[in-house]
């Protein structure tokens, strides 16, 4: 189990080594200039005093001085806020795009892999019919539709549900339950084929020729079998609720760090562009290294082949 950990965090950390390499030559590449964007323009002596007080006339210093400070939480200031910090930025938008991201998988899992089962065990039924049919809408059907679905029916006909914002549980639901929607129907997928390969395995005749009823043998022993591959799943799956949301944040107002990743790419701004990558980066990394130990621990035979 040691040696899986430490051969995991070790392409972890080369993973996010080359995605800040990769970012950052995109970045240094773009054309344009974050000091003159749209109506903000400055005097060119002041610009050229700011390239000089941050290194950017020199791309490959301000690249190792950039993660050096990133190894302090420190990423520079930021040209899209004033009197903002991009550490600031990002400290105050990560908890929000975690709790709804966090919330997200929670809801997925609650609703797929019930889902997934009732349609493996009820095979070619009506239920298993309208199982498929989830999964179909789920993954087909782009979540700023049903964000602005929800939104309309819930806060504007019915009431019981605010328009947008963020600050109370009440903002919570609706982009959640939106976010959700796609990786549920991912995860009801999942588990509906995991689950026909357990329930046509040797144990599960024998537990059924002992006399075991079905649904105990569906729920506390095939079911095991089937959420490993659903496990997998959820490492990328949660990384990407917590850093992938910006479309319903946008929807629904709520002030997570999408909204300031896109808004960083369209006005240059490279140090808050590069602080949320690399926050991102160690996200997916940390959450798959959970998961793959997770695994292992499930599965020894995972940690032993290793």
């Amino acid at each position: 189990m040691t040696r899986l950990i430490f051969r995991r965090l070790a392409l972890g950390l080369v993973t996010i080594a080359c995605v800040y390499t990769l970012t950052f030559v995109m970045v240094i590449t773009i054309p344009g200039n974050p000091f003159q964007q749209g109506d903000r323009t400055m005097a060119p002596e002041v610009e050229q005093a700011l390239h000089a007080r941050y290194d950017m006339d020199n791309n490959w210093l301000y690249f190792w001085q950039f993660l050096k400070g990133a190894a302090h939480f420190d990423f520079g200031p930021t040209y899209t806020y004033n009197d903002w910090t991009c550490a600031q930025v990002i400290g105050s938008a990560l908890p929000v795009s975690v709790m709804l991201g966090l919330l997200a998988i929670l809801i997925a899992v609650a609703i797929g892999v019930p889902i997934g089962v009732l349609s493996a065990t009820r095979q070619n039924t009506w239920i298993d019919v309208s199982g498929l049919l989830f999964v179909l809408m789920g993954v087909s059907v782009p979540v700023f539709v049903t964000g602005s679905v929800l939104l309309t029916t819930f806060a504007v006909w019915l009431h019981v549900a605010p328009v947008g914002g963020w600050g109370t549980l009440a903002h919570l639901p609706l982009p959640a339950f939106t976010l959700a929607l796609p990786f549920a129907a991912y995860i009801a997928r999942l588990t509906r084929t995991g689950m026909l390969d357990a329930l046509s395995a040797d144990f599960v005749r024998t537990a059924l020729a002992k006399g075991v009823s079905s649904r105990r043998v569906a729920w506390r022993h095939a079911l095991k079998v089937a959420f490993l591959p659903v496990l997998s799943y959820l490492g990328p799956a949660t990384a990407q609720a917590m850093t992938g949301s910006f479309v319903v944040e946008k929807v629904f107002g709520v002030p997570g760090l999408g909204q300031h990743f896109v808004n960083a790419a369209l006005n240059l701004d490279s140090g808050l562009l590069l602080g949320s990558v690399l926050v991102f980066s160690a996200i997916l990394v940390a959450l798959n290294l959970l998961v793959d130990v997770l695994y292992a621990w499930l599965d020894p035979r995972i940690s032993e082949a290793v």
